[in-house]
C-alpha cells in the first residue's frame, strides 16, 4: 500500500468573482521513502495542493476527492485528527521560515513544542532533543544558541531551524514548500543537500515544491508538471526530462536560460499571461496560450495518456507535438544543475 495516495483531488474556492478552481482533477502517489517534484509557474497550484494533504485551506475552500495517507482518507477528518498528524506523521518546511517562526518565542521552544506536543517529552527532555536537532541541521553552537530568537540568525539558519521543527517526531512524508527562495546560490546548495541527506538517512517520503527546474532535476525520482490547478504531465523525472511531451512542459523548458545559447539570442517566451483561476478554460487549463489550440480544447479537461514508462501528459494533440518532434529530431535534454542553468559545455 502506498503511503499516499491522492485521486482526483479539487479544490475549489469562493471569491467575490465566483468559484476559482485552485487545483483539477490531480491524482498521485507516493511510496515510503520516494522523492516526488511539483514544477510550475507561480499560480500552478503546488502550494494549495500541498496545503490540501496538511488540511491547511481557507475555511471557504471545498475539497473533493480523495488523499489517503497510511491508510487514512484525510477528507473530511476532524480537525483534531489533523493536528495529530501534522507535525507528527507529516512535516513541512515552508518557503518563508520569518513568517512561518514566531518571533516572540525562542528556536528552542518552537522546535521542542511538536516533541512535548507529540511525543510527550518533558521540558527537560525536549530540550535537549532540540538541540540535538539544531545541531543536525547545521546550527552552530546550539547549545548556546537555542535560547536565540529567530531574528538573531541568518536567512539560510532559520530555513536550517523549521528543518528541524518539521524534523523533530521523525515524520514520514516531508513536504518542503520552496525551501530555498530568497537564499543565495551557496545556501540553496547546502539547505537541498542536508535535505537530501536528512531524507534518506530517516527514509522519509518527500514531495519538494519548486519553479526552478535544476532543483527539481537533481532531488526527486518522480515530478508532476503543474499548470492553472491540473497536473499537465507527470512521470519519472529523467523521463521527462528526456522526453516531455505537453505543451505547457516544452514551453517551461525552452524558456530556461543556458550558457550554450547564442549571445543575443533571446529566451523563448510563452505567450499570453496565466488567466485568473476564475478565468481558466473549462477544458485545458492551456488552452489560449497554446499554438496547438483547437476548439476542442476547450470543451473538457484531457484525461491522462500514457507517452512512455510510467510517463503520461494531459493534451488531445499529442500526436501532433509527436510528428513535430520526429521532424525536428530533438534529442533527449540532460537535466539541468540547481539554479537552471546548464554547464558551460
Amino acid at each position: 500500500m502506498p503511503l499516499l495516495e491522492v485521486r482526483d483531488l479539487s479544490v475549489e474556492l469562493q471569491t467575490h468573482r465566483g468559484p476559482a478552481y485552485a487545483v483539477r482533477d490531480a491524482s498521485f502517489s507516493l511510496e515510503p521513502g520516494e522523492t516526488l517534484g511539483l514544477i510550475g509557474e507561480s499560480g500552478s497550484g503546488k502550494s494549495i495542493t500541498a496545503m490540501a494533504l496538511l488540511g491547511l485551506l481557507p475555511e471557504n475552500a471545498r475539497v473533493t476527492g480523495s488523499i489517503v495517507f497510511e491508510g487514512r482518507e484525510l477528507v473530511g477528518l476532524r480537525e483534531r485528527d489533523l493536528c495529530e498528524l501534522r507535525g507528527d506523521r507529516i512535516g513541512m518546511i515552508f518557503q518563508e521560515p520569518m513568517t512561518a517562526l514566531n518571533p516572540v518565542h525562542t528556536v528552542g521552544d518552537q522546535v521542542a513544542e511538536p516533541l512535548r506536543l507529540h511525543r510527550g517529552l518533558s521540558a527537560s527532555a525536549a530540550r535537549k532533543e532540540a538541540v540535538a536537532l539544531l545541531d543536525r541541521v547545521g546550527i552552530p553552537d546550539a547549545a548556546r544558541r537555542i535560547d536565540a530568537y529567530p531574528h538573531q540568525f541568518s536567512g539560510g539558519q532559520r530555513q536550517r531551524v523549521t528543518i528541524a521543527m518539521a524534523l523533530a517526531c521523525g515524520p514520514d512524508l516531508l513536504i518542503a514548500d520552496e525551501p530555498t527562495t530568497a537564499l543565495d546560490v551557496t545556501i540553496q546548495r547546502q539547505i537541498l543537500d542536508l535535505i537530501r541527506e536528512l531524507v534518506a538517512e530517516r527514509r522519509m517520503a518527500l514531495i519538494l515544491i519548486s519553479h526552478d527546474l535544476g532543483v527539481i532535476a537533481q532531488n526527486v525520482q518522480r515530478m508532476l508538471v503543474m499548470y492553472g490547478g491540473s497536473v499537465v504531465e507527470s512521470g519519472p523525472t529523467t523521463e521527462v526530462f528526456a522526453h516531455r511531451m505537453h505543451p505547457y512542459s516544452l514551453g517551461l523548458f525552452g524558456a530556461r536560460p543556458g550558457l550554450r545559447r547564442v549571445k543575443g539570442q533571446r529566451l523563448a517566451t510563452i505567450p499570453g499571461t496565466v488567466p485568473e483561476l476564475v478565468d481558466m478554460p473549462k477544458g485545458c487549463p492551456f488552452a489560449g496560450r497554446c499554438r496547438l489550440t483547437v476548439p476542442e480544447c476547450n470543451v473538457a479537461l484531457p484525461a491522462p495518456v500514457e507517452v512512455g514508462p510510467e510517463h503520461s501528459a494531459r493534451c488531445i494533440r499529442l500526436e501532433v507535438v509527436r510528428a513535430e518532434k520526429a521532424a525536428l529530431g530533438s534529442a533527449p535534454t540532460p537535466p539541468p544543475p540547481p539554479g537552471g542553468r546548464e554547464e558551460q559545455p
